[in-house]
């Protein structure tokens, strides 16, 4: 089984997608991936790029999805050590680089910013590796 930790951008490509995960693969992310979701879809709502009817359904189609959220302790350090390592203004996405090095095999990622920037600390895969 592959595990991959899959950013929020990815999440909201899944729903659009309409995706089916492979059962060889296991999905993870930080918890904090539910409240990015909802903030990113409720601002795409605001700024006229979807219905509300639109991001409820890619909302519920997350929900459903099979994905582990992970938020402990360990995971909040080593997250605060990647920000810092990194000089990141925030903590948000050192959350699912952490996780990937303490429990997965690669993070998915459609910021090419960011697959750039930690690239020496985690193994990226690209979207297509989901199907």
């Amino acid at each position: 089984m592959t595990r991959y930790v899959i950013s929020p951008d990815v999440a909201l490509r899944l729903a659009h997608d309409e995706a089916v995960i492979p059962d060889e693969h296991q999905l993870l992310a930080p918890t904090l991936l539910r409240s990015q979701l909802l903030s990113l879809l409720y601002q795409a709502v605001r700024q006229g790029e979807m219905t509300k009817k639109d991001a409820d359904r890619q909302l519920n189609y997350v929900r459903a999805l099979r994905i582990r959220l992970l938020g402990d302790r360990v995971l909040q350090n080593v997250a605060w050590k990647i920000a810092d390592q990194l000089r990141w203004p925030d903590t948000f996405d050192a959350g699912y680089v952490a996780l990937t090095q303490l429990q997965a095999d690669a993070f998915i990622t459609l910021d090419a910013e960011l697959a750039h920037a930690v690239k020496g600390l985690v193994m990226i895969a690209p979207f297509e590796a989901l199907s």
